[in-house]
C-alpha cells in the first residue's frame, strides 16, 4: 500500500523492483534539463578538430559512437554562452588536426573567438600540432602555447589537382559529361590534362583571397605587420624553438604545464573546468538569452534527394526534399520566428 501524501512508481531494473517516488522522478528532469552544474570562475575546455561535422550524426552508429561529436555550430554556441555566463572566466583551446578541404568552417570558429575575447575574459590555444589551419584558429587567442617537442607547419596556402584525360586516352575510355560554362570546373578532372585558362584563375584567385585572409588574422592576433607575417609564411616551417624566436608562439610547454603558466585556466581544480560537450547541455536561457523573436537556421546537409532525410550507407547522409518542405512550413508556421538562415 502505497503511504499517505505520495505516489509511488514501481519500476522493474533486471527483474527486480525498485521503488521510485514521483518526487525522486521530477528532481532528476529538472537536474537533466538544467545541465551540468559549474562553479564560479571555471575554465571552458574546446578540443576542435577533425572534419567539424555540421550537425550532430543521424545514423545509428554515428549517435552512439559520436556522442561527442565536434561541430561548428556546438563550438560557436559555447563560445556565446560562455560570453555571458559570469561562471566562466576563461577559455582553454585545444585545437587537434582539422582536416577540412575548405577554411570556412576554421573562419567561422575564429570569428567566435575574437568575439568571445571582447568581453574580456581570457583565451589560451596549446597546439600539440600546429599546421595553417590549426595556428590560424590559435593565433585569435591571448596566448599560444606550443609543445616543445613538435614543429610549427606554416606553409602558406595552395592547391593540388588531378587531371586523368591522359590517363583515360591511354585507356581508350572517352569521358562524356555535360559542360554549362567555363569556370564550371569539376568535369575538368576528367576532361582536361591540364589547367584551363579560367580554371587556373579561378584557383589561384581562390587561393590568393585566402592566403591574404591567413596573413591578416595571424597579422592581427600577433600583433605583427602583415608584411612580416608573409616573411615568415615564406620562410616556414618552424622547429619549436624558431617559432618561439619569431614571435609566433608565445611559450613552449607541454599541457600539464599550463597549470604554472596560466593561473587563471583552474588547472589544479579539475572540477572548475568544464568540456564543451558537457557545456553544450547548459540551456542558453539560463545565461541570459531571452527573446521573443527568434532566427531560424535549417540545416541542408548532404546529398539533396527525393523523399525523406535520412542516412546512406554509401553516400551518408541525404537531405530528403520532403522533409526540408516540411521544415520550411512549420517555421513559416511559427510566429515567432522572424527569418531563416539556410545553411
Amino acid at each position: 500500500m502505497a503511504p499517505r501524501g505520495g505516489v509511488r512508481l514501481v519500476l522493474s531494473l533486471i527483474g527486480l523492483p525498485v521503488v521510485v517516488s514521483m518526487a525522486a522522478v521530477v528532481l532528476m528532469f529538472l537536474a537533466a534539463s538544467r545541465g551540468p552544474s559549474l562553479p564560479s570562475s571555471a575554465t571552458l575546455v574546446l578540443r576542435p578538430g577533425g572534419d567539424l561535422a555540421e550537425v550532430e550524426p543521424h545514423d545509428v552508429v554515428g549517435q552512439v559512437l559520436g556522442r561527442d561529436v565536434n561541430t561548428v555550430r556546438g563550438f560557436v554556441d559555447a563560445l556565446r554562452k560562455a560570453s555571458r555566463d559570469d561562471r566562466v572566466r576563461a577559455v582553454l583551446l585545444l585545437p587537434s588536426t582539422l582536416e577540412l578541404p575548405y577554411w570556412g568552417k576554421v573562419q567561422e570558429m575564429r570569428d567566435a573567438v575574437v568575439a568571445f575575447r571582447k568581453t574580456g575574459k581570457s583565451v589560451t590555444a596549446f597546439l600539440e600540432y600546429g599546421g595553417d589551419r590549426e595556428y590560424y584558429l590559435a593565433s585569435a587567442a591571448d596566448r599560444v602555447f606550443l609543445m616543445p617537442s613538435s614543429s610549427l607547419d606554416l606553409t602558406g596556402v595552395a592547391s593540388y589537382e588531378m587531371f586523368l584525360r591522359g590517363t583515360l586516352d591511354k585507356l581508350g575510355a572517352y569521358p562524356d559529361f555535360v559542360h554549362i560554362g567555363d569556370y564550371k570546373s569539376a568535369p575538368n578532372q576528367f576532361t582536361e590534362k591540364g589547367f584551363t585558362p579560367a580554371h587556373r584563375e579561378m584557383a589561384q584567385s581562390l587561393n590568393r583571397d585566402m592566403y591574404e585572409q591567413l596573413v591578416a588574422g595571424i597579422a592581427e592576433g600577433r600583433k605583427k605587420s602583415e608584411d612580416e607575417i608573409r616573411v615568415l609564411l615564406d620562410q616556414g616551417p618552424f622547429v619549436a624553438g624558431d617559432a618561439l624566436a619569431a614571435g609566433l608562439v608565445d611559450e613552449l610547454a607541454y599541457e600539464d604545464e599550463l597549470d604554472d603558466r596560466v593561473p587563471q585556466l583552474a588547472e589544479r581544480d579539475p572540477a572548475r573546468r568544464i568540456e564543451g560537450a558537457d557545456y553544450q547541455r547548459i540551456r542558453s536561457e539560463s545565461v541570459g538569452f531571452r527573446s521573443r523573436s527568434r532566427i531560424a537556421v535549417l540545416y541542408v546537409v548532404g546529398t539533396i534527394v527525393s523523399g525523406k532525410s535520412g542516412f546512406d550507407g554509401v553516400n551518408g547522409s541525404v537531405a530528403g526534399s520532403e522533409t526540408i518542405v516540411d521544415q520550411i512550413r512549420k517555421i513559416r508556421d511559427d510566429d515567432s520566428i522572424k527569418a531563416i538562415v539556410l545553411r
